[in-house]
C-alpha cells in the first residue's frame, strides 16, 4: 500500500493533522480507540484550548521555538472549529475553555474532519520497523494478525510521550527520532503530584486550601493545594511539577491573599477568650490547623498571643519549605517534559532538518505547556503546521 502521508498516533495531534495534511493520508495506532487522552481530560469535559495561549506558557530548550506554529493556528482558529460543528463549550477558570457535554464531542469533531478530506484511520495496529529507501518511508504494520508494508512519502510522528503507559504511552518517537540521528533532550513527568517518602500529609488526604507555590528557580503558581495519601496535589502542584527537579525544595504560601497577621491581631479584640487554634480554622481547613498545632505551639487563647508571636506563626505560614522525595512520575503525569530536540526541527513546518519528509509534531516535541489547555493547544498548532507543509508541497 501507498500512501502520501503515514501519521503515527491517533491523539489530539494526529487526528488534527491528519485534516490537513491532504489525500491519501492514512492515520495508525495500537490502541482500539482513537483520541483516548482527549476522552478522559478535563474530567470528561476536555480542556481543549486556553484563552491567553502563548509562547510564554511554554517550557522548551528553546523558549522561541513555539512561537511560529502557535501564531499560525491560535485558540480563535481551533474555537472556530468547534463552534463550526456546534460544540458547547464554557470557561471555567483562568482562561480555561471546556466542553458543555463530553470529550467525546472533540475526538467525533477531529474524525468528521478526517472523513471529510477522506483520510483513513487504522486502530488495533502495531508499528514494525521503519527504514527510508531514498525516497519514501516504508514501514512494516500488524493490523489483524496480518503483517505489511505502507509507503509513504510523508511520515507524521505523532506518538506522544511516556506519560500515563497504561493508556498506551511508549516514548516510540524518540527511538524513532534516534534511529533517524536527531537528537532527544532529557525527558521526565510533568503535571504531575508530588510524593514524600514519609508519608507525612497523609493525615491531611483530601484536604485542599488556596496556595501560592515557588519552585527554587522563582516560578510561582498561585491555584489551589490538595493534599493526599501519598503526598501534595492540586492545579498549584501540577505547574510547580513542570518547574522542579529531584532534590530541590519548594515554598509554599499558605495564605496568597495577604493580610493574616492583621486579622489575628483584630481577633484579640473581638475574639480573645476563643483558642488560637479555633480562630485561625476561620483562614485554614480545620485538618490543617490541627496538623500545624502537632507541629508547632498553638496553644493558648488569641488574646494570650503577642504581636510577634502571631507574626513569626504568619512568616511560617507563607514561607513553608518542604522538600518532595519525587514524583508520582509517568504513571499519572498529564505531559512528558522534554522531547525531540527543537534545533533538529523546522518551527514552521515540524520537519526534521536533515531527513525531508519526516515531521514531528504534539508532545514528542521537547514543547510542554502549563497546565489548563496548552498542552491541547499545542497539538493542534503543530499537527496545523506541519499538515499543511505536507499539502504544500504536494500541491507544489
Amino acid at each position: 500500500m501507498h500512501v502520501n502521508t503515514l501519521i503515527l498516533g491517533a491523539g489530539a495531534a494526529g487526528l488534527h493533522c491528519a485534516a490537513h495534511a491532504g489525500p491519501r493520508t492514512l492515520v495508525i495506532d495500537h490502541a482500539k480507540s482513537a483520541g483516548e487522552k482527549i476522552r478522559i481530560s478535563g474530567g470528561g469535559r476536555c480542556n481543549f484550548t486556553n484563552l491567553g495561549a502563548t509562547a510564554a506558557n511554554f517550557i522548551s530548550s528553546n523558549p522561541h521555538f513555539a512561537k511560529s506554529a502557535l501564531a499560525r493556528y491560535t485558540q480563535w482558529d481551533f474555537i472556530e472549529l468547534i463552534d463550526r460543528h456546534g460544540i458547547k463549550w464554557h470557561e471555567k477558570t483562568l482562561g480555561q475553555l471546556f466542553c458543555d457535554d463530553s470529550a467525546k464531542n472533540i475526538i467525533s469533531m477531529l474524525r468528521a474532519e478526517m472523513d471529510a478530506v477522506g483520510a483513513q484511520l487504522w486502530l488495533n495496529t502495531s508499528i514494525g520497523e521503519i527504514t527510508h529507501d531514498g525516497t519514501d518511508f516504508n514501514v512494516t504494520l500488524t493490523r489483524n494478525g496480518k503483517a505489511g508494508t505502507v509507503k509513504a512519502t510523508a511520515l507524521v510522528v505523532a506518538t506522544g510521550g511516556k506519560s500515563i503507559p497504561k493508556m498506551g504511552a511508549t516514548g516510540l518517537a524518540y527511538q524513532i527520532a534516534d534511529q533517524f540521528e536527531l537528537t532527544v533532550t532529557e525527558t521526565r513527568a510533568a503535571l504531575v503530584p508530588f510524593t514524600f517518602s514519609d508519608e507525612k500529609f497523609k493525615p491531611l488526604a483530601g484536604t485542599a486550601t488556596p496556595a501560592n507555590i515557588t519552585a527554587q528557580d522563582g516560578t510561582t503558581f498561585d491555584e489551589a493545594l490538595l493534599f493526599t495519601h501519598r503526598g501534595l496535589s492540586g492545579p498549584a502542584v501540577l505547574q510547580t511539577s513542570s518547574y522542579w527537579t529531584d532534590g530541590e525544595d519548594i515554598t509554599v504560601n499558605l495564605t496568597p491573599k495577604g493580610g493574616l497577621s492583621d486579622k489575628l491581631k483584630q481577633a484579640r479584640k473581638t475574639d480573645g477568650r476563643k483558642a488560637f487554634t479555633t480562630v485561625l480554622s476561620q483562614h485554614l481547613p480545620t485538618r490543617l490547623v490541627d496538623f500545624f498545632a502537632n507541629e508547632t505551639d498553638l496553644t493558648g487563647n488569641v488574646a494570650d498571643w503577642s504581636d510577634a508571636r502571631i507574626d513569626t506563626l504568619c512568616a511560617d505560614l507563607t514561607q513553608w519549605s518542604l522538600k518532595p522525595s519525587g514524583t508520582e512520575g509517568y504513571r499519572t503525569a498529564e505531559v512528558t517534559l522534554g522531547g525531540i530536540d527543537t534545533n533538529g526541527l523546522s518551527s514552521k513546518t515540524m520537519e526534521a532538518k536533515r531527513i525531508p519528509n519526516l515531521y514531528f509534531i504534539g508532545e514528542a516535541v521537547d514543547v510542554t505547556g502549563w497546565l489548563g489547555g496548552y498542552n491541547f493547544q499545542w497539538a493542534w498548532s503543530s499537527a496545523y503546521a506541519a499538515g499543511t507543509a505536507i499539502l504544500a508541497k504536494q500541491i507544489s
